[in-house]
C-alpha cells in the first residue's frame, strides 16, 4: 500500500457513531484503528448549555473529502474515515467522528489527530449553542 485510502467522508444529518468508523477502516492490514469522538457536552465557557445546531456550508460535503484525501495522501497505507453532523443534538450526540487504521499505533494517532484538526479549521460547519441562561452563541466551527 502506498498512499491511504479515503473509506467515508460526508456531512450527515444523520447520527453518527464510532463504531460504524472503527469497523469500516478496520482491516487486516491494520495494526491499529484509532478515533476521535466529538460529543456534545453541557457546558461552555462556564456556562450551562442545552442543546446545539449545526449549519453547514453546500461547500462542506466536497471539503471534507478533500481534507480527508489529503490526510490519506499524507500518510502511507491509512484508511480513513470522519463525518461530521448538521442540525439539532443533544447532550451526549456525537458531532464529529473520525477514525483512521494503519500498520502501527503512531501513524494512526498521527493521521487521526490531523484529520481532526484539519476538519475544524477547513470545514465551513457552524455550531449555534444554546444556553441555560436562555442566550445563544454561534461559534466558527469550520473556515
Amino acid at each position: 500500500m502506498t498512499t491511504g485510502d479515503v473509506v467515508h467522508a460526508a456531512v450527515a444529518a444523520s447520527p453518527i457513531t464510532p463504531e460504524e468508523a472503527y469497523a469500516a477502516v478496520d482491516s487486516p492490514f491494520c495494526g491499529a484503528v484509532v478515533g476521535f469522538s466529538g460529543v456534545v457536552r453541557d457546558h461552555d465557557g462556564g456556562k450551562g448549555v442545552t442543546s446545539l445546531s449545526y449549519s453547514a456550508h453546500p461547500s462542506a460535503e466536497r471539503i471534507i473529502r478533500e481534507v480527508a484525501e489529503e490526510i490519506a495522501s499524507r500518510h502511507e497505507g491509512i484508511r480513513v474515515w470522519v463525518a461530521h453532523r448538521v442540525g439539532p443534538l443533544d447532550i451526549g450526540d456525537q458531532a464529529l467522528v473520525a477514525a483512521v487504521g494503519a500498520a502501527h499505533r503512531g501513524e494512526a494517532f498521527r493521521a487521526c489527530s490531523d484529520l481532526v484538526d484539519l476538519v475544524k479549521e477547513k470545514v465551513p460547519i457552524w455550531k449555534e449553542q444554546f444556553f441555560t441562561d436562555g442566550t445563544v452563541e454561534w461559534v466558527g466551527a469550520g473556515a
